[in-house]
């Protein structure tokens, strides 16, 4: 029998996806670009050369190394310093084939990446309305009361790691994705704004109680970070999910919406 289509996302959500891809691109390559400015994150209101960090990307111009509290890794070639395009070594923190632009300039970088913010709010506030109204939180992000069994959720734990997918329930998530994508898009994501306008000056003087929520500008720095740090890993993540449950199936339901549903059995299939 062949196999059926099932609606897997609506279109709403195919479009904030793709959308968001290019906006959380473009605001991590800039993002790093600013970060070369100043590789240091620190705790509280204020950060300096002088002061204690709790992470550090630096060189002792002959390697590259990466700090986190007192444990230190060299990075010689990836972190710290590294050969350029044009073979000469760069002694900063992120290469350039990982920065908008990339060459140093902080003046771009944050034009690049202010710009995308707004694409990246405005995105995220639409898909969240549209979500509400078109009951796509409500018919597959909202996690029901079996779904919190701790059997329900070892068994999910167990098929993933067996890359055994659910594909005769292609039209639904399972509740480690509901976990992962309630985590991104409820968390992450708001914290990101968040933690990006408390970092503004202009923004510190409108709602200053913003700056106070994260107990200072330093420590919203820091909390941006680890944030982006975490969105990074979902992706490749989900990528590599995408990949190892069929990647033709899970681009075209990003395309079209629609998925095809095997036939009861077979549990090799969609898990995007």
């Amino acid at each position: 029998m062949a196999n059926n289509k099932v609606q897997r996302h609506k279109a709403t959500t195919r479009i904030w996806h793709w959308l968001n891809a290019i906006a959380l691109t473009v605001l991590l390559m800039s993002g790093l670009m600013i970060f070369n400015a100043h590789p240091r994150l620190y705790w509280g209101e204020y950060g300096s050369r002088e002061d204690r960090a709790w992470l550090e990307i630096d060189d002792t111009r002959t390697t590259g190394f990466l700090k986190i509290g007192s444990t230190t890794l060299e990075t010689t070639g990836v972190l710290g310093l590294s050969l350029g395009a044009d073979e000469n070594v760069r002694r900063v923190a992120f290469p350039g084939w990982a920065t908008i632009p990339t060459g140093y300039n902080l003046g771009a970088a944050r034009r690049w990446h202010f710009a995308f913010a707004w694409l990246f709010a405005l995105g995220l506030t639409g898909f969240m309305a549209a979500s509400l109204l078109n009951g796509h939180i409500r018919q597959h992000l909202h996690i029901r009361r079996t779904e919190w069994a701790v059997g329900n959720i070892w068994s999910d734990i167990k098929n993933h790691a067996r890359l055994r997918f659910d594909a005769h329930n292609a039209g639904t998530y399972n509740i480690l994705q509901k976990f992962s994508y309630v985590g991104v898009i409820f968390i992450l994501l708001p914290l990101m704004i968040f933690t990006g306008l408390a970092m503004s000056p202009a923004m510190n003087a409108a709602l200053p109680w913003l700056h106070d929520i994260f107990a200072g500008r330093q420590s919203a720095r820091s909390i941006h970070f680890i944030c982006a740090t975490l969105l990074f890993s979902f992706v490749l993540l989900h990528l590599v999910m995408v990949l190892l449950s069929g990647p033709i199936n899970g681009i075209r339901s990003m395309i079209t919406g629609n998925v095809r549903q095997a036939p009861q059995g077979d549990m090799t299939g969609v898990e995007s």
